[in-house]
């Protein structure tokens, strides 16, 4: 059985991505209530795997995850990406005349703002889970309350199903980073089925310094699916770039980072892995 770490409880979507991405697998869920959560239990047991969110279609990048991945030392070994559909549940005996107050995590909220503003009367909570939310609404028993979470959390928390489908945007989708100690990487993977990678560097701070790197990246045919900016601490106007990478030919990317290295400061491979297709 493996024992995967995440952020949020039963019911979160990340729970839901678990469950997609280890499919027929029997798993045991480590619910963390932070991302950094998330790398403690990989600390405390290395044979732990753990699933975070990093970006989504909508909200964008999860910056701090970023950080997270590069200081923990672990490797990216799976990616998933997984539609998200919004729900508002509230206790089973009650409506939308009785509902005063909305809870749900920040980004959750953001998704929905249509569909908010369409309640003006309503006071909008933030929380740090979407599910966390339903979760206590039934245990506390808070009437006039409602969670935006997903809908599968209803039945694990005795809650209504008030409104289904209530994000702004329909295309919706996060993408989950699977990151395992660097030891259990190759039995986590298929190494034939690697085509996208993770890196991060920093540059010399000097004219034409990001520019040399592309360039290289294009000789070899390596398509850059992502790059994220993120200023280093300390010191002044210096940043760390993460770039996802994707290719078709393993060997020519092994040559476009031998080739860029030169170019760089700090580079660290994050984790070689074949690329998710999107769930709906």
């Amino acid at each position: 059985m493996k024992r995967i770490a995440i952020q949020g409880v039963k019911g979160s979507y990340h729970d839901m991505a678990a469950h997609q991405y280890f499919e027929n697998e029997d798993i045991e869920l480590i619910c963390c209530s932070t991302f950094d959560g998330i790398f403690d239990a990989m600390k405390q047991d290395s044979n732990v795997i753990g699933l975070m969110a990093i970006e989504n279609t909508i909200a964008g990048s999860l910056l701090h995850n970023y950080d997270l991945l590069r200081e923990s030392h672990t490797t990216i070994v799976g990616e998933h990406k997984m539609r998200i559909s919004h729900s508002l549940l509230c206790l089973p005996e009650e409506g939308w005349g009785d509902i005063v107050e909305i809870n749900s995590h920040p980004v959750a909220l953001a998704q929905c703002r249509e569909f908010l503003l369409q309640h003006p009367d309503v006071k909008i909570v933030e929380a740090e889970d979407t599910a966390g939310s339903a979760e206590l609404i039934s245990r506390k028993q808070l009437k006039g309350h409602a969670a935006i979470c997903s809908k599968s959390a209803a039945s694990l928390y005795d809650m209504k199903v008030l409104e289904e489908g209530i994000e702004t945007n329909k295309h919706n989708f996060t993408r989950f980073l699977v990151v395992a100690d660097p030891w259990k990487a190759d039995e986590l993977r298929d190494r034939s089925h690697i085509n996208k990678a993770t890196i991060v560097f920093s540059l010399p701070h000097c004219e034409g310094s990001l520019s040399q790197v592309l360039s290289i990246f294009s000789f070899y045919n390596i398509n850059l699916t992502k790059i994220q900016s993120l200023p280093i601490i300390g010191r002044e106007w210096e940043y760390l770039f993460y770039v996802d990478v994707a290719f078709a030919d393993y060997l020519r990317y092994k040559q476009s980072i031998d080739a860029i290295t030169p170019l760089t400061k700090e580079l660290q491979i994050l984790g070689e892995y074949g690329e998710g297709k999107s769930h709906i």
